[in-house]
């Protein structure tokens, strides 16, 4: 994880503001930084979206390709997360560190998307047992200003409501030979329900206090952090603690009460 160096005197402004719900940049403890959400921005994919959250830039492509559903669910497609943690984000992330950090967004979004009721994956089952669609999800980190997994998580939210996957038939010949035929027509297309698609909301402890979308300078001064993937409807899918340091129980109620979430609702509006 990218991280920056602070004086102890630099902390300890940081830390105090914060335990008077008043941060560096002005914000209060529960306040987002302005979030810029540009949908279709790469030609060649089947969505994409470009998040800016603050100094964090994150790029997510997204490409529906045929497969074979997974044995376990054979009237089911799929998604596949791939995380590159670009070294021009920072200098941390270049080689084992930004593969380390790429395997660990990948796992968690792989954890975030196991929700059953996340994304309806029976719509892309085109026959069962033999094809259905899978969903590629590439992310790219550009730029980190902290707070990646947030941008991250909007970012794969946006690119999936961009998403158009060509409607298909399957025609049968009398020898019982299936073929798959795609439509010419790109405006006939199915397009995914993204409404029950969680985002993720971390919140860092600082102090006896905890912050949302904190920054790098934030984030050096934060020892835990709890990571809650919660759907636009407030419904919490699923929790991680990533850090070095503890959570208290009386803690963790707290950080699951925060107003922040329902800032995320106006996501729904893609939805």
């Amino acid at each position: 994880m990218a991280s920056v160096v602070l004086s102890e005197a630099e902390k300890l402004y940081i830390v105090h503001g914060v335990q008077e719900d008043l941060r560096v940049d002005g914000r209060g403890c529960e306040d987002y930084r302005c979030a810029e959400v540009e949908t279709d921005v790469v030609s060649n994919t089947s969505g994409s979206a470009r998040v800016k959250l603050g100094d964090t830039d994150v790029l997510v492509g997204i490409k529906a390709e045929m497969g074979t559903p997974k044995l376990e669910k054979p009237d089911e497609g799929y998604l596949e997360f791939f995380v590159d943690c670009s070294s021009s984000a920072t200098p941390e992330l270049e080689g084992r560190g930004g593969e380390e950090l790429g395997t660990d967004i990948a796992n968690t979004l792989y954890r975030v998307f196991s929700c059953e009721n996340s994304i309806d994956l029976k719509s892309l089952c085109i026959n069962p047992r033999e094809h259905c669609w899978v969903l590629y999800v590439d992310v790219l980190l550009l730029e980190c200003g902290g707070n990646i997994f947030d941008a991250i998580s909007i970012a794969v939210k946006a690119a999936l409501f961009n998403t158009r996957i060509p409607k298909v038939r399957v025609l049968e010949d009398e020898e019982g030979t299936k073929e798959i035929e795609l439509s010419d027509d790109p405006y006939d297309c199915i397009r995914l329900n993204v409404e029950e698609v969680p985002c993720i909301v971390t919140l860092s402890k600082i102090g006896y206090r905890h912050v949302v979308d904190a920054t790098l300078q934030e984030e050096a001064c934060s020892l835990a952090s709890l990571l809650i993937s919660v759907t636009s409807k407030g419904a919490l899918t699923s929790m991680k603690k990533v850090g070095k340091g503890s959570l208290d129980p009386e803690s963790i109620f707290e950080m699951m009460e925060v107003r922040s979430f329902e800032q995320l609702t106006v996501l729904d509006d893609t939805g």
